[in-house]
């Protein structure tokens, strides 16, 4: 009789709690019992429409603050798998920055092809990273002289306005001078085409040019091809 007083007391106490327009978890705190329980002594308690409105704004709020508390666990979690990776690389010997670099320039710098022979060493991409290593490879692995090297700037009519912005951006990257850069390439606007990197994030693509080395290109695809036999 004791037991059924207690729980009809609790119970009472949960209806009055959920009558002031207090959300489950709000009376869970107040009152011990199962939340399948709660629910059941509930399902008949009708609310005002401005409880609905509190009990509706407490969830979305607290629908926020676990985002946001996803979002910190995620970010905090993928700084450290990025710090993880890069203290697993170490520093890179001559051999194996001579490697990387081959095999980017294999991706992406210009080769020989059947209808245009003489084609000397370039590499375009919009990558600063990248850049940079092509740079310290052709420095190091490939015995330029950083002087030498030229650049060129490719990059979308749009960002005309502030072409001076872009090639400072660039400069700062690289560290060229201005006997050192070649020009500036237009690309035309394309209407069907819907890009995303556009607006301050946007830089174009800088081109890394060495006048006069048609030799070292076909010397590259050798190096090129060497990789490609390794088992």
């Amino acid at each position: 009789m004791v037991h059924m007083l207690h729980s009809n007391n609790i119970k009472n106490k949960a209806i009055q709690l959920r009558k002031e327009g207090k959300t489950y978890s709000e009376i869970l705190k107040c009152v011990p019992v199962a939340k399948s329980t709660l629910s059941l002594w509930l399902r008949d308690v009708g609310l005002s429409k401005s409880q609905k409105q509190r009990i509706t704004e407490k969830k979305y709020n607290a629908q926020l603050r676990g985002g946001a508390a996803r979002k910190t666990q995620r970010i905090e979690k993928t700084k450290k798998i990025y710090y993880d990776a890069e203290r697993s690389v170490g520093k890179l010997s001559e051999r194996e920055l001579w490697l990387i670099g081959t095999a980017l320039y294999w991706a992406e710098g210009t080769k020989e092809k059947p209808h245009r022979t003489s084609v000397g060493v370039e590499f375009t991409n919009s990558d600063p990273a990248m850049i940079q290593l092509i740079v310290e490879w052709l420095k190091v692995c490939c015995g330029i002289e950083e002087s030498t090297i030229k650049y060129a700037l490719y990059i979308h009519e749009s960002a005309e306005l502030d072409i001076v912005a872009k090639i400072a951006y660039w400069q700062d990257i690289v560290g060229f001078s201005e006997k050192q850069y070649k020009y500036t390439y237009y690309k035309r606007h394309n209407p069907k085409t819907v890009r995303k990197n556009k607006g301050t994030s946007y830089n174009g693509l800088l081109r890394v040019i060495v006048p006069r080395s048609t030799d070292l290109n076909r010397k590259i695809e050798g190096w090129t091809k060497g990789i490609a036999k390794t088992k």
